[in-house]
């Protein structure tokens, strides 16, 4: 069975073009023109993947977003953005998104990440169907370094006592981490294990999620942990 797209973009030129290209890709695409039209049809017909435009009329791409998130579906969400601040795209992930293209962008580039999306998730989940709360930790299932413990069959996370509230791509960038606490890891193998695919060196994608991922470990006077190996990748240790 071909992959249900959702697209919401307001403009008709860029709209018609994805439309055609995505539906030459295989994909079954619900294609729509605002926000309010996005919601509508997210709830009658619930897509495998959400492909949103940032800047729309009244409802906008993250205020969808945002209310699909509230409601527990857990869909993945491409943005689409004219929008290159980091600012901008933190807003982005915080609404619950889980990748973005920004304009102008490739149409081979917007397959690619919604293949990575689509990779990512579980039949239910992509199908957006209720999922089962996780039965109660085991210890076994813990995984623990510099003082982050994790329940990767639960999808949780804690610093010390805290737990940490992250998104699907915050998890499993924190959890590759963990797994190789004192490695230096290349960015090159990071995107591969996280995305599926090497954005190549002028992309900005893992930075703005390593830097948002920071900001929800870092506590006042407690170590940094994810470090910075200048023109290598990155590494968590707690020194």
């Amino acid at each position: 069975m071909p992959h249900t797209v959702l697209l919401a973009e307001d403009d008709r030129a860029i709209r018609n073009a994805l439309e055609r290209a995505l539906t030459l890709e295989g994909y079954q695409v619900m294609a729509v023109a605002d926000g309010v039209e996005a919601l509508a049809q997210a709830h009658r017909n619930r897509p495998d993947v959400l492909l949103l435009d940032v800047m729309m009329p009244g409802i906008d791409g993250l205020q969808v977003c945002r209310v699909l998130r509230a409601e527990g579906d857990r869909t993945p969400v491409l943005m689409l953005t004219a929008l290159v601040e980091t600012a901008d795209r933190i807003a982005g992930l915080d609404a619950g998104a889980d990748d973005y293209v920004v304009k102008p962008f490739d149409v081979e580039e917007v397959f690619a990440r919604l293949r990575a999306l689509l990779r990512r998730v579980s039949p239910v989940e992509a199908a957006g169907a209720p999922v089962a709360e996780a039965p109660r930790a085991l210890p076994e299932r813990f995984i623990e370094a510099a003082g982050i413990r994790m329940d990767p069959q639960a999808r949780r996370a804690w610093r010390g006592p805290r737990e940490l509230e992250l998104t699907r791509t915050e998890f499993e960038l924190l959890e590759l981490l963990v797994r190789n606490a004192g490695i230096v890891l290349d960015h090159s193998t990071i995107y591969d294990r996280i995305w599926g695919y090497d954005f190549g060196p002028g992309s900005k994608n893992l930075a703005v999620y390593v830097g948002y991922l920071r900001r929800k470990l870092d506590e006042p006077g407690a170590p940094q942990l994810i470090h910075t190996v200048r023109g290598v990748g990155y590494v968590l240790r707690e020194n």
